[in-house]
């Protein structure tokens, strides 16, 4: 394995690399990034919310949260023909991997989760990378996930586990580590990363990048988000991430873990084509598609087009890991 693969960092290494002067930071993760990933492509990914609002949890960004009004309503689980024409839709426009969330706490063993699991093999069968992000799940639970063909799924930490406690008291970081984990152990590609603008310190997101990258295995994906404020949130006033700790972010993620998707999430709306070029430049090879993001604005799939074309990025294919494996096994 190459040494630029580590699982053992230490916190004080990826201090200096985040505190590395910012375009020597940037040249540094574009070197890695290049040897690692083709740089001309970025995976397309869309994500639909497929049980909208009613969630018990206390996150303090989320507009999905019962306790808060934001004016987000609640809507049932969404009908399995409802889901595939999306996904049809967002395959058609580009999308390789289609993520379907709902606002659950954790998943329960009941018809709504046999539902989920008939749309997984529904989205598997279009030829899609097929993600879920139901909050946390059993060791039995993602098994059954696994076998109906899901190829990731996302729990983001959010934050250090110092600051967790301010943000979520629903549950804990030990809970979220143990759904990563029962992910891990069915064969399942991990998503995982965090958001930044939550109030917390540079020490906060270098620590969650320690705990993201000495995981026993890297995170195949990893999102970095930037906080969309919502008016009736807890941190409806906190203001928005700097450009520049988001490119930070992005560059110690990729040379922390070289070969992962490191993702341009939330907040992209925010950014000009510019400042999303310099996060690409850092190390992001991965973006949400289409016009919402759960229930917060994204950048529109003709709008993403035209960004792409302007920078002569081209959407990376499906499964392409698993096409080179059985392609190398062939030549063998």
């Amino acid at each position: 394995m190459s040494t630029d693969i580590r699982n053992n960092w230490q916190l004080q290494e990826i201090k200096t690399i985040y505190q590395t002067p910012l375009l020597e930071l940037v040249f540094r993760a574009a070197t890695l990034h290049r040897k690692y990933n083709d740089t001309a492509e970025v995976q397309v990914c869309t994500l639909l919310s497929i049980k909208t609002g009613g969630c018990s949890e206390d996150c303090a960004y989320c507009p999905q949260a019962s306790r808060y009004d934001t004016g987000v309503g609640v809507q049932a689980l969404l009908k399995k023909e409802d889901v595939l024409s999306y996904a049809q839709k967002a395959k058609d426009a580009g999308s390789t991997r289609f993520c379907m969330g709902a606002a659950w706490r954790e998943v329960r063993d009941n018809r709504d989760f046999d539902r989920v699991l008939e749309m997984v093999k529904g989205v598997n069968e279009m030829g899609m990378e097929v993600c879920c992000t139901l909050g946390m799940l059993t060791a039995e639970q993602a098994q059954k996930l696994a076998d109906a063909g899901l190829y990731a799924y996302n729990h983001n930490l959010d934050t250090s586990k110092e600051h967790y406690s301010e943000i979520i008291t629903t549950r804990t970081y030990n809970d979220r580590l143990q759904t990563l984990d029962n992910v891990r152990k069915a064969g399942v590609s991990v998503c995982c990363g965090g958001i930044i603008g939550l109030g917390e310190t540079h020490e906060d997101r270098i620590q969650m990048l320690h705990t993201l990258s000495t995981l026993p295995e890297h995170p195949e994906s990893v999102p970095i988000n930037a906080l969309v404020p919502i008016p009736g949130t807890p941190l409806a006033n906190n203001k928005k991430a700097d450009i520049w700790d988001m490119v930070r972010m992005i560059a110690t993620a990729r040379i922390l873990m070289p070969k992962a998707m490191v993702r341009l999430s939330a907040g992209r709306t925010e950014m000009s084509i510019a400042e999303q070029a310099l996060c690409f430049m850092a190390g992001a090879n991965s973006i949400f598609a289409g016009d919402k993001l759960l229930t917060t604005p994204n950048p529109s799939f003709d709008e993403d087009n035209a960004m792409f074309q302007l920078l002569g990025l081209a959407p990376r294919t499906a499964f392409k890991e698993e096409k080179q494996y059985l392609h190398e096994m062939v030549e063998v």
